[in-house]
């Protein structure tokens, strides 16, 4: 079938669906199941109108249960079960095996280490990036650019920043950037900088930050420009300087925006696998939790160690998710 009449179906069916089952569910719900007939129409109307919400709610509900909760529970399951023995329940035996391999402590350390550079830098560069640009006349050009690489995918980022550090022969023109800047400072090899131990992995993180710096500044943007200009009048009539402004009046106001935005990165950096698989597929002691989980279920066909490692990414995303959700309910009050 050509792809534009498969969209097209696609579409058909679809919103021809939800059409259907709103209307049908509301006829039985109505005609059926509470007719508004006879001596306890009243009542019955009552009752349709206090079930009729959860009609709307259901495919929604029904949409999270089996795209959500029903993997976190199959996969709790599969991460303590054996598959070479038949799917034998094992207890915590593929935990044990996960925390006595290597290369699950090396994952679980550059996460760590992504999570206190990444969600910083992001931060930090997407604020000044907010405030230089609201200064500016062409400030709104200057976002745009900014934003621009959040609208590429993880993937296309890692290709085109592969390319940045790619390395040929020295008898080769250097196609990468970064070796080509390298050997014109009187760099006397180019470097597989992908390579590198340690240091690639902050070449990796550069990417992320790349992106992340965009959604940032666009977020904290939007706080700053919703200080009240009382304070920063009364603040310069005080004599502060453009510094003290920006760090003790502006930074306090917008603080909670600032943590808003941290922590929604760190649950990305938390995620992150498509960056380290396009780029070094863990390779070279890059290897982070995401990246150890795929090679797990889909290279070894380990399922339980697999599935005990993304239990441990689901543990230490939980709490950031909790958090917030509190933190957005209490400023909803």
């Amino acid at each position: 079938m050509h792809p534009a009449l498969q969209g097209l179906l696609t579409i058909i069916i679809g919103v021809g669906g939800c059409v259907g089952y709103f209307y049908f569910s509301n006829q039985v719900l109505d005609r059926v199941i509470f007719p508004a007939k006879g001596p306890q129409a009243g009542r019955n109307i009552n009752r349709a109108n206090m079930v009729r919400p959860w009609l709307f709610l259901f495919p929604a509900i029904f949409a999270l249960g089996l795209y959500l909760a029903y993997p976190v529970f199959e996969t709790l399951r599969l991460s303590v079960t054996d598959r070479d023995a038949g799917g034998a329940f094992v207890g915590l035996a593929n935990y044990s095996q996960m925390f006595g391999e290597a290369k699950f402590w090396e994952a679980l350390r550059n996460n760590m280490l992504w999570l206190l550079i990444v969600p910083a830098a992001s931060t930090a560069f997407g604020l000044l990036a907010a405030q230089l640009t609201d200064r500016i006349g062409w400030g709104n050009l200057a976002k745009s650019l900014i934003f621009m690489p959040m609208a590429i995918s993880f993937v296309g980022a890692a290709v085109i920043w592969k390319l940045v550090y790619d390395t040929r022969p020295v008898d080769q023109d250097q196609i990468g950037v970064l070796n080509a800047i390298y050997l014109a400072l009187g760099g006397s090899d180019p470097l597989t900088w992908l390579t590198v131990p340690f240091w690639n992995n902050f070449f990796l993180m550069i990417v992320l930050i790349w992106i992340q710096t965009g959604f940032a500044m666009v977020i904290l943007s939007a706080a700053l420009r919703g200080i009240p200009e009382e304070t920063v009048e009364a603040a310069i009539v005080d004599g502060a300087n453009p510094f003290q402004i920006f760090f003790k009046i502006k930074v306090p106001q917008i603080m909670g925006t600032i943590v808003v935005v941290w922590t929604t990165i760190t649950l990305v950096v938390l995620k992150v696998f498509d960056i380290v698989f396009a780029m070094t597929n863990g390779q070279w002691e890059t290897q982070v939790l995401a990246n150890y989980m795929y090679d797990k279920l889909f290279r070894s066909f380990d399922w339980g160690v697999g599935s005990a490692s993304a239990m441990i990414i689901m543990l230490l995303v939980t709490p950031i998710l909790v958090w917030n959700v509190r933190n957005a309910r209490k400023e909803m009050r």
